[in-house]
């Protein structure tokens, strides 16, 4: 009696899929929370030209980057025990829908938030990538307007007329 009351508990493990998601979907919502104030300081600093304070996100963005590979790999540690396990183990969100009903409460709802989460920061990715796209097209400008004096280059030939400005409503053109 004994050996079998001892040998049953280990031949079915029990796992609290609801603690385990819930724990995973707060520290992904802590990271994201964090990575979009990141995102938006970033953005000020670059709207506003303070190009040296840049280098003081370095270090944040480091310390992010790493409790997001945290969040992947408990992620795929909790989808691969999920898999063993013959549950749905495609996505947080088919694991949390296969879960009965008293347990996937809050679930959905936090699921839902990490996404809409995600989709922002995606957003606010790409806005930064245009503002740095924007301020390295003005550089360049910049860049040529000092190496050729600010004087146009012909487009056709070498006319003497190309060089002047205001070709078309000067009196002398």
């Amino acid at each position: 009696m004994t050996d079998q009351a001892t040998t049953q508990p280990a031949a079915t493990p029990t796992t609290d899929w609801e603690a385990r998601i819930s724990q995973l979907l707060s520290n992904l919502s802590s990271v994201q929370g964090d990575l979009l104030a990141l995102l938006g300081e970033k953005r000020e600093s670059l709207a506003a030209g303070e190009y040296e304070k840049l280098d003081s996100f370095t270090n944040r963005e480091a310390e992010l980057v790493s409790r997001l590979e945290h969040c992947h790999t408990e992620r795929e540690q909790l989808l691969g025990e999920a898999r063993r396990e013959g549950l749905p183990a495609g996505s947080v969100r088919s694991l949390a829908q296969a879960l009965p009903a008293t347990e996937r409460s809050d679930l959905q709802t936090s699921v839902d938030q990490a996404r809409k989460q995600s989709r922002l920061l995606q957003h606010h990715s790409l806005t930064n990538w245009v503002v740095v796209q924007r301020t390295l097209l003005h550089l360049s400008q910049m860049i040529e307007i000092i190496a050729t004096g600010g004087r146009m280059k012909a487009t056709y030939g070498t006319s003497a007329h190309a060089n002047s400005s205001g070709a078309l409503v000067d009196q002398e053109a």
